[in-house]
């Protein structure tokens, strides 16, 4: 089970990053996202990605954060700059354990640093989000994302030239 929580969403500034987060986890193997702000249209979108997509992936905007991190029963990672590198860190996650991935959308709470129990750096650049996500994504599940089935209404066959999608009348 592996859970993404983005804190920090601005719903003016970061929709189409947060967007872009939750594409992402759904995509790369997450189970689920859940969002600090309340934000009821992020929802609506990421319901209709998966309505014709596929898959059981979840989310849930207006969650307490820090009530989230308390009450969690798994291991935690937060995604930042100044973590432990990414090849180290990733060694000592047990993928079988929950994992609760946090990401922020601003400057992080110093409190998470103390929570979490791996602050894992994607790089010590500043970078995306969405990025450092995807990357450890990538390297936490294998790359076994590129192989998930979605079952969707829509299917995306790969292509070198053109777009090739099949509708799936359920």
């Amino acid at each position: 089970m592996i859970t993404v929580l983005r804190i920090g969403h601005r719903i003016h500034r970061d929709k189409r990053i947060t967007t872009h987060v939750a594409l992402v986890a759904r995509a790369f193997g997450a189970d689920q996202i859940l969002i600090d702000t309340l934000d009821k249209k992020l929802e609506e979108s990421i319901i209709r990605t998966c309505k014709y997509f596929g898959g059981n992936f979840k989310i849930k905007t207006g969650i307490n954060p820090k009530k989230t991190l308390k009450e969690w029963k798994g291991k935690i990672a937060h995604l930042t700059m100044y973590g432990e590198k990414l090849e180290k860190s990733i060694k000592k996650i047990d993928e079988k354990s929950k994992l609760l991935i946090v990401i922020g959308a601003e400057k992080v709470p110093a409190y998470i640093y103390d929570i979490a129990d791996y602050n894992v750096s994607i790089g010590n650049q500043p970078h995306s989000e969405v990025a450092a996500l995807a990357i450890f994504l990538d390297r936490y599940t294998d790359a076994k994302w590129l192989n998930k089935k979605f079952n969707g209404k829509i299917q995306i066959q790969p292509s070198n030239k053109g777009k090739n999608v099949l509708t799936i009348e359920k």
